[in-house]
């Protein structure tokens, strides 16, 4: 639990403590008069609130002597009590407690109603850049953030992202996240032992889940799979060889950067399950698709159900319900694929 969140629990107890404080005093009034004056309870609520915030309006009848002295008793008790609860009122104001109150309930409920989402786990460099990729991806995903100051700047800069703050290696956080209903989980914490723990404790929770994992320590990496990762990457080790390569095929580098990770670029590099396709038939092979000349996109690459890759796959080749295929085009001329793929579009449609 962070500080903030101890601070407003903390403001909320004792908001609660002087209503119920209030609640105590305006009943002890009501049945005070009713007791001490005969008065009906209309009466005794009126003569209660007015001698309680001291406003000074008539009495209902004049007082006895022992009904004058339980109000002196009503009247300094309740001050203290309306200034303790007005004090504690405006904290919650002042410190915008009921705005992170608000806040709160409503990234639960969005959390609650997530499913086959994302769940990223630190906010750093790494994370960060994983957080803003897939929100151009238009995909559901869900931000896990120890340190309270980063968190809060998530909600100033990007206060479309979806956030809890907490602890990671937390079976609680994660189960909150949703792991159970995740799809995959990005684990980018810089503590290598962190992350195997978070991989152990999805894996738990979530056998099918797709886990990518960062890995700071050389050989990091195989524990890491062992653990129960699918993949991992070592950001030190992708930048060393990414600048070697700007070196030496600096063009290269530059295209295939521009194709995956330009946001907004014309072409997209884009892999297509098939078997997620309804309707899915492939009775033809790529020639006879020749989808180059009547959509305009290109199959450079084929994952076959056992794993393997084929690259810039020939004309003869039978494309199969289960392969996974590698598309170059644009994002109109994808769209259009997908819809040839589930019989929704023929290459003799007009729109193609």
């Amino acid at each position: 639990m962070t500080p903030q969140q101890r601070q407003n629990i903390q403001h909320s107890h004792h908001l609660t403590s002087a209503v119920i404080l209030m609640l105590l005093i305006v009943l002890i009034g009501i049945f005070g008069y009713m007791f001490l004056e005969n008065y009906s309870f209309l009466d005794a609520i009126y003569m209660t609130i007015i001698t309680v915030t001291t406003v000074g309006y008539r009495e209902v009848h004049e007082l006895s002597q022992s009904g004058k002295i339980f109000t002196i008793f009503l009247i300094i008790s309740s001050m203290g009590i309306f200034a303790y609860a007005v004090s504690n009122i405006a904290i919650y104001a002042v410190e915008g407690i009921f705005a992170n109150y608000f806040r709160e309930n409503k990234l639960k409920r969005m959390i609650r109603k997530m499913e086959n989402h994302v769940i990223v786990c630190g906010f750093g460099r790494n994370g960060k850049e994983a957080a803003l990729t897939l929100a151009e991806e238009n995909q559901n995903f869900i931000i896990i953030e120890q340190k309270e100051q980063v968190a809060q700047s998530i909600g100033e800069h990007y206060p479309d992202f979806v956030y809890i703050v907490g602890d990671a290696t937390n079976e609680e956080i994660l189960l909150q996240a949703g792991v159970k209903k995740a799809k995959a989980i990005i684990t980018t914490l810089p503590i290598d032992a962190d992350n195997i723990y978070i991989i152990l404790t999805a894996r738990e929770f979530n056998p099918d889940i797709k886990i990518i994992s960062r890995a700071s320590e050389e050989h990091a990496d195989g524990r890491l799979i062992r653990a129960g990762a699918d993949k991992v990457i070592m950001p030190d080790k992708i930048g060393g060889q990414r600048m070697a390569k700007l070196v030496t095929q600096p063009d290269t580098i530059e295209f295939l950067e521009y194709i995956i990770l330009q946001s907004g670029s014309e072409i997209n590099l884009t892999e297509i399950p098939c078997n997620n396709i309804e309707n899915c038939d492939l009775a033809k092979t790529i020639g006879d698709l020749n989808l180059r000349k009547q959509i305009g996109i290109n199959i450079i690459g084929i994952k076959t159900k056992e794993g393997s890759y084929i690259f810039n796959p020939t004309p003869d080749l039978r494309i199969k319900q289960s392969d996974k295929l590698f598309v170059l085009g644009t994002k109109e001329q994808i769209n259009n694929f997908k819809l040839y793929l589930a019989g929704k579009l023929t290459f003799d449609d007009e729109n193609v």
